[in-house]
């Protein structure tokens, strides 16, 4: 665990020197679902940033097995079905199985 924070809080510290910003959990998560969805000059509704911030999750927990990528729809946007439901952990495993494939991703 001290592992995980430890490569948590350098990723953070890296990503707030590239992007010269204060990030979180959640922008972190944007940013992978922006990389994923490959569609920088959209400008997105809120429900749409929300959207953004589903694809990232499901992909970064579908390396985990709770998610399996579906394919693309028409409009270039990925869909993912549910394999294992993360609602059995609780919130801080959750967090912490997120931000560990969060490290793996960008590693």
């Amino acid at each position: 665990m001290k592992d995980l924070e430890k490569n948590w809080d350098l990723l953070i510290t890296r990503l707030e020197k590239q992007f010269d910003y204060d990030i979180t959990l959640k922008g972190v998560l944007y940013l992978i679902g922006l990389q994923e969805l490959n569609m920088p000059e959209k400008s997105f509704s809120k429900e749409e940033k929300v959207d953004v911030l589903h694809i990232a999750t499901c992909k970064i927990l579908s390396s985990f097995g709770y998610y399996r990528f579906n394919g693309v729809d028409e409009d270039g946007w990925p869909h993912y079905e549910e394999v294992r439901a993360i609602k059995n952990l609780s919130e801080i495993d959750q967090e912490k199985l997120i931000k560990e494939g969060i490290i793996k991703y960008i590693s």
